[in-house]
């Protein structure tokens, strides 16, 4: 009897204290499916910025610029080495093919040779490395320089990449470059279009007179200019205008083979010249002596038929 109580005291016993923790475990429970929860949802996390993160690589590398020729700042990390002041810091920004290359006029003669990379590499056999150009610069008094130029592959717009040089002194030395802010180029200074097709004073029904007209420069250094709007005269519907340089120093005109000289004596030097139409980049080459040796420079003048106006009596 005895030994019945005692064995029914102790199933009480154990059922009670079984009664107690079971709260406990089932919290204990929760605790760790909530905490497995917490660590799915912060590895799904993960996962998703990883995706968003390459996806928006996968976006940056497809941001390639199209294929033509633009403008671009050329930053460097020296006053010493950097594109000459007459080209307003920029050069000329190249893509084919989805590849691209600046050309930039440097300062002067004195950097001989670069290579993209470091200057270690440079030194090694096999290494690629880069030719100087001779560049005509023309600065904003008429004056003109000969520099070197250089054609440099650019891996990225708006990234930092390694350039080494040497100059006179047969020492390579590290640098960094960066190529910023494309700008493409009017089609209209590459070759003539539908929307720059040219008009004749014919196709215009200008009668034999004295009129002026807008008149858009490009080439050269971008420093030299022409007066606009510019005077021309209709006769026989043959048109002859009078362009005048922002420098004394041109000499002679080129259009096609026949020279022009200029018509004053004093003062920037004007040209009376034939205009064969109107809309359209008219070729010319403009001989410049501001420097001891005379340099021929390519230019267009476009006159633009929409400003056409009578010239004052």
């Amino acid at each position: 009897m005895k030994r019945s109580v005692a064995m029914m005291a102790c199933v009480l016993s154990g059922a009670l204290m079984i009664g107690s923790y079971s709260p406990v475990l089932a919290e204990g429970a929760k605790a760790v499916s909530a905490k497995s929860a917490e660590q799915e949802t912060t590895e799904e996390t993960k996962t998703d910025e990883s995706s968003e993160s390459a996806k928006a690589d996968d976006t940056a590398k497809g941001d390639v610029l199209e294929d033509g020729v633009y403008t671009a700042e050329f930053d460097t990390d020296s006053s010493m080495f950097h594109v000459n002041e007459a080209n307003d810091g920029k050069g000329e920004l190249t893509v084919k093919d989805g590849k691209m290359t600046i050309h930039v006029s440097l300062n002067s003669k004195k950097i001989v040779n670069l290579f993209v990379g470091t200057a270690e590499d440079a030194q090694k056999d096999g290494a690629e490395i880069l030719e100087p150009t001779t560049d005509t610069v023309t600065y904003s008094d008429g004056m003109t320089d000969e520099v070197y130029g250089f054609d440099i592959p650019v891996p990225a717009i708006d990234e930092e990449f390694d350039v080494a040089l040497i100059g006179t002194k047969d020492k390579w030395y590290d640098h960094k470059v960066k190529v910023t802010n494309p700008e493409k180029k009017s089609d209209a200074s590459v070759e003539t279009t539908e929307d720059t097709k040219k008009v004749t004073a014919e196709d215009l029904k200008l009668k034999d007179g004295d009129y002026t007209a807008e008149v858009k420069m490009e080439g050269g250094s971008g420093k030299a200019s022409v007066t606009s709007p510019a005077k021309f005269t209709v006769k026989d519907g043959e048109v002859t205008a009078s362009v005048e340089w922002s420098s004394p120093y041109y000499d002679y005109m080129l259009i096609g083979d026949e020279k022009y000289e200029p018509v004053n004596e004093d003062g920037n030097s004007v040209f009376e010249i034939p205009v064969d139409g109107f809309d359209y980049p008219m070729e010319v080459v403009a001989d410049t002596v501001a420097m001891s040796t005379p340099h021929e420079i390519e230019y267009t003048l476009q006159f633009d038929s929409a400003s056409i106006k009578e010239a004052d009596k």
